[in-house]
């Protein structure tokens, strides 16, 4: 049961955003801050991203019954379960919140518009990318509110480039939907534009997203270490936008995961080299 739960709700997509929270952690604290309040950051991302993805599951429920990619999922976890689990996660996200400070409290309503908003989007935007952008963007800005209690530069200018960053890895993954979306009025760049476009338009965005993590450590006052770590992340960019140029359901879903899971590992340990090594 507990192996069918996780498996619903992608739990080891977590490596996506929480790279990201934790070097935004760690540049925010200049090093390692309380165990504690690690804790509780890394209990927010989970009980955040857990709660979004089920929303995103009750609300696509008959929809992924209908679409042959995502036929199965609504067979792993009952609908009822499913709403009590986001429920509980919910609930644990606030009282995350709650325990770190009261700033983060008095957001974390907000935050979870953004992360429960995105699944609605497809419906009425072609600009849906940019949405989940926004709600993984999140990670970073809540993490370093954790630990400084204020907003600055360098958490906004890392969450710009998670937006892009992601809005350019959805839009790859949204190819494999494209006949199904077409076909049930949904929305997306992918729809929109058709796939060879949509695709240069990921390329753009990646570039971007990749200018950004450097513009990161530059506000961040980062050194060597991170700018080493920037070489290999650009390299996953490129092989991840080579893996889908023949448009393989396989190269896709690797080049989804596997590269985009170590752009982050790779962001999250230039950082920690960085703040460590001084």
């Amino acid at each position: 049961m507990i192996a069918d739960a996780l498996r619903f709700i992608r739990f080891s997509h977590t490596v996506f955003a929480l790279p990201f929270a934790l070097g935004a952690m760690l540049v925010a604290a200049d090093g390692l801050p309380s165990a504690k309040l690690c804790g509780l950051i890394v209990l927010a991302m989970v009980f955040a991203r857990t709660a979004a993805m089920l929303f995103n599951r009750i609300a696509d429920w008959e929809m992924d019954k209908r679409n042959p990619r995502t036929a199965g999922r609504h067979k792993l976890l009952p609908r009822p379960a499913a709403i009590a689990l986001l429920a509980a996660s919910t609930a644990a996200f606030v009282l995350t919140a709650w325990q770190i400070n009261p700033l983060c409290l008095y957001l974390s309503p907000v935050a979870l518009g953004m992360i429960f908003v995105y699944s609605l989007t497809k419906r009425f935007t072609h600009y849906s990318h940019f949405f989940l952008g926004f709600a993984l963007a999140v990670a970073p800005v809540g993490a370093w509110l954790a630990v400084k209690g204020a907003f600055a530069l360098p958490p906004l200018v890392l969450a710009l480039g998670v937006v892009l960053w992601v809005a350019g890895f959805d839009i790859i993954y949204a190819t494999q939907d494209h006949d199904f979306d077409r076909a049930e009025g949904l929305h997306s760049l992918v729809v929109k534009m058709g796939i060879p476009r949509a695709l240069t338009v990921a390329k753009v965005l990646h570039t971007l997203a990749f200018a950004l993590l450097g513009g990161f450590g530059w506000f961040a006052g980062l050194h060597a270490p991170y700018a080493i770590a920037l070489v290999p992340i650009a390299a996953a960019l490129v092989y991840e936008h080579r893996s889908v140029r023949r448009l393989d359901v396989a190269a896709i879903n690797r080049a989804f995961f596997l590269s985009n899971a170590f752009v982050g590992l790779v962001f999250v340990a230039g950082v920690a080299c960085d703040v460590f090594l001084r």
